[in-house]
């Protein structure tokens, strides 16, 4: 937004601004914040920053923990959430020694290194990202766990299961269980709701594809944004995930990203497609190759393929997320390619047609992942296919284009299939991650936090009793 502290300066007089907010992002995706009134914001805290606390965020130990960030001027927006006049912008986060230095392991500073890196292969110039967010719109959720208390009870208006309530006024037009797929008016209760989203995330300058309802019937939805760079669609992700959260709960309403949170349902995914560009030309379309694919394009699908258990780490970093990435369901969990197969790890959309607009998607990510790192890892791998010239027919991985899920078991088994927990995840990226050191991108030192974090996540988890245990086991 801002160029410069003169430009910033001059518009917060112009337009009354009361505070600046900074929005600095931890390790797992999630964004921290801190406040100044506008007159505290000098040259001053361009040059030395603001100090924080680190090992707060997951980066470093507890003896290196002292760190600052430093506002991006470019990143700032006014913030529609805010009583009091506010512009917010994005902290990239410097480490302090004999100088102030930009810290290796902050999100932020890896996808900017990505796109760095991805330049100086001579591969390509350009890379434009679009993902797709799931989301359920609640009307509420409560959950508690205690030693003797383990508890979750969520609602939403429009599920099925509130089809024979009494208690309230009720007037019918509720969703049926996986019949929520583009749906429309009475039954579409949320659709003025995110009109408002897509709205205000179009004045923040976020470009919205479009929005409707999804599959799941208690209230599923998706947003899919415009296509744009790597950096900016991950600084784009968290504004989009801000926005609906806020702008629900200033409607009274709830909004969730989990992978799965209503059992038997349709899961959470956030499926991204990717595009590569030359000196203005697209390098992922041939109209001799399979589905109109470059060399370059498969090459790209290779490396993502092989690479995929690994990077589950990342795109698929919590517990939760392999409760939706499970066999026989649309999520895919199958480490192979096709053309408009939705049971496959990479799809190609068979409408994207034209040059400009050939492309695949990864389908296993959910939006419990950093953006940032997530979408790094995503490109080190697409990049590492294209150098080693990794064909994924040759690999074994397709193109299949069937249902797999309904091919005889003796082809099944020739399909290797993505880890089925956070824990196997964590494995295979301790096995494979060479990849991403290339160019300096990724550290061993964010890999480590990062393993350190999920496997914590893991073990939480997997000491806990679940109620379902009760019912299964308690009078054995």
């Amino acid at each position: 937004m801002f160029k410069n502290l003169n430009e910033l300066k001059n518009y917060c007089r112009e337009n009354d601004i009361k505070v600046i907010d900074f929005k600095v992002i931890d390790l797992a995706g999630k964004w921290h914040h801190l406040t100044i009134p506008t007159t505290r914001f000098t040259k001053k805290t361009l040059e030395d920053g603001i100090g924080f606390d680190g090992s707060s965020y997951g980066f470093l130990t507890v003896e290196k923990s002292d760190m600052v960030f430093i506002p991006d001027l470019s990143s700032a927006f006014v913030d529609p959430f805010n009583e009091v006049p506010a512009l917010t912008m994005i902290g990239n986060i410097y480490s302090i020694g004999d100088k102030i230095e930009r810290f290796e392991g902050d999100p932020r500073y890896v996808a900017e290194k990505t796109e760095k890196y991805m330049t100086e292969t001579g591969i390509a110039d350009k890379t434009l990202y679009g993902p797709e967010f799931e989301f359920y719109i609640l009307d509420h959720i409560s959950y508690k766990t205690t030693p003797n208390h383990m508890e979750v009870y969520l609602d939403s208006e429009q599920a099925d299961w509130n089809m024979g309530n009494k208690g309230t006024k009720n007037l019918g037009f509720k969703v049926g269980h996986h019949n929520g797929y583009h749906v429309d008016i009475p039954n579409d209760v949320s659709y003025n709701l995110r009109n408002k989203m897509v709205l205000t995330l179009e004045e923040l300058g976020v470009p919205v594809k479009y929005h409707h309802t999804e599959v799941g019937g208690p209230g599923q939805l998706e947003i899919e944004l415009s296509f744009s760079g790597l950096l900016e669609m991950a600084d784009r992700t968290m504004l989009t995930k801000y926005v609906l959260k806020n702008e629900a709960i200033r409607n009274g309403k709830t909004v969730t990203f989990m992978p799965k949170p209503i059992f038997g349902e349709a899961g959470n995914g956030m499926h991204v497609h990717f595009q590569l560009f030359k000196d203005s030309k697209p390098i992922f379309y041939d109209e001799n190759g399979y589905s109109g694919l470059s060399d370059t394009a498969l090459y790209a699908i290779g490396g993502i393929l092989k690479h995929s258990p690994a990077l589950m780490a990342f795109t698929n970093p919590s517990t939760n997320s392999y409760k939706r990435l499970v066999p026989g369901y649309e999520a895919p969990v199958s480490i192979c390619f096709a053309t408009a197969n939705r049971s496959s790890v990479i799809r190609i959309p068979g409408y994207a047609k034209k040059p400009d607009a050939k492309r695949f998607e990864f389908r296993p990510s959910d939006a419990t992942c950093n953006p940032y790192i997530a979408y790094s890892a995503l490109m080190m791998a697409m990049l590492d296919g294209i150098m080693n010239k990794i064909d994924p027919t040759e690999e074994g991985y397709g193109p299949y284009d069937i249902n797999i899920f309904n091919l005889p078991e003796e082809e099944k088994a020739k399909i290797k299939g993505l880890p089925k927990s956070l824990e196997e995840a964590a494995d295979e990226l301790e096995k494979d991650y060479e990849f991403l050191l290339k160019g300096g991108v990724f550290t061993e030192g964010i890999i480590r936090d990062q393993l350190k974090r999920i496997r914590c996540d893991a073990s939480k988890v997997n000491i806990m009793p679940n109620p379902i245990e009760f019912e299964m086991y308690f009078d054995l």
